[in-house]
């Protein structure tokens, strides 16, 4: 005690030997318990992670090919084609062969009325939605059964823009509110977007089905990459809600 009171280095160096190993000893020990912690909490959230990414992949494939509406006898109040692009007013391949499946549905009487949404580029003269009502038109449905949403750029302005067309308020409802029923709608596009689509549309108050094209240019390679996007967007915007989700990729 005398000693440790003189000074403290003096203290450490008088210390025993086999007291400095044991300490020495548990604090590796403790570290190496942390470090094994730390780890298996990281590992154990990468799975989480890759797991939850795997179901969403396979949920974006799954809806991608269900053709439920299509081989039933629904009928909605609209139905809505999302945009593609367009060239000086003609519908891009991709465009071309969503509006086709809106086509064949408002021939079996799906709904009356279809709406096309999508805006346009700098420079371009004709937004994606009047390419596609002009589409449409010569097509043989009636220019009064086409409504255009020409505003949105991205997949959640435009079904934002939708849901206030079909009257659908763009937003959750104040609590204490009467619930007015759901508008029903289809959504056509391509198979590995409609699942997001139908989310956002849900977000905004939606009874959104899906119909997914079968003729879309998009196909292997290609394909399996947007897949592969769409999942990673379906994961995020589940988690943080498709509005915060939007308000990070502009």
């Amino acid at each position: 005690r005398s000693k440790c009171s003189a000074a403290k280095r003096r203290c450490v160096e008088s210390t025993p030997p086999f007291i400095a190993r044991a300490s020495t000893v548990l604090a590796s020990t403790v570290l190496a318990g942390t470090a094994r912690r730390v780890g298996l909490v990281c590992a154990t959230a990468a799975i989480t992670l890759l797991a939850y990414f795997v179901v969403s992949l396979a949920q974006v494939w799954a809806t991608g090919r269900d053709d439920s509406f299509l081989r039933g006898n629904s009928r909605v109040a609209a139905i809505v084609v999302l945009g593609a692009a367009q060239y000086d007013g003609r519908p891009s391949p991709q465009f071309a062969a969503r509006l086709d499946h809106a086509l064949v549905l408002w021939q079996r009487d799906a709904a009356e009325l279809i709406v096309v949404t999508g805006g346009k580029q700098s420079g371009d003269r004709f937004t994606e939605a009047e390419s596609g009502r002009e589409y449409l038109v010569a097509r043989g449905v009636p220019a009064s059964a086409v409504q255009v949403e020409p505003r949105g750029a991205s997949t959640y302005e435009s079904l934002k823009a939708v849901a206030s067309l079909v009257g659908t308020p763009a937003g959750e409802s104040s609590a204490g509110e009467s619930a007015q029923p759901a508008v029903r709608v289809v959504i056509v596009s391509d198979p590995y977007h409609v699942l997001r689509a139908r989310l956002v549309a849900e977000e905004f108050g939606l009874d959104a089905e899906v119909s997914a094209t079968r003729t879309g240019v998009t196909r292997g390679e290609a394909a399996l990459r947007r897949n592969v996007r769409e999942a990673a967007g379906v994961m995020v915007g589940r988690i943080s809600g498709f509005r915060q989700l939007e308000a990070w990729l502009q």
